[in-house]
């Protein structure tokens, strides 16, 4: 019978929390995060009003990697056209949007749309 050579490893020497930062660790996520999802530094991310999240879930409706470009696509147009309160139509859903915030403010099925009618909106989209 062969029995290996263990040998003891080397003591380990504790890290002293005092010395390290705790910004330091979220900004390199996040730049690494933005960098692979290419969002620029400039750019807002798009926020979801709790009445939004709220009809994507009671309508499960998913947002997608697919769904999220289209939607910041459109955030890109109504900006530059001036939009304020639009409306940005997808393949699977309708949004209404607040583009001065970048917010997404609810949230309609594919389905249900045709029932729906829209007020208050000053642009729409087809992405």
């Amino acid at each position: 019978m062969l029995i290996p050579n263990v040998s003891k490893l080397p003591k380990h020497s504790k890290v002293d929390k005092a010395k390290i930062d705790p910004n330091a660790i979220p900004n390199e996520f996040k730049n690494l995060l933005q960098e692979q999802v290419g969002t620029p530094q400039g750019e807002r991310p798009i926020q979801l009003s709790v009445h939004a999240a709220k009809r994507l879930k009671e309508r499960n409706l998913e947002m997608d990697n697919a769904e999220f470009f289209k939607l910041r696509s459109a955030f890109k147009k109504l900006q530059e056209k001036g939009g304020q309160d639009s409306l940005v139509i997808t393949d699977k859903a309708a949004y209404i949007v607040d583009v001065a915030n970048n917010k997404v403010v609810t949230a309609i099925d594919k389905e249900n749309i045709a029932e729906n009618v829209f007020t208050k909106i000053d642009s729409t989209v087809l992405v």
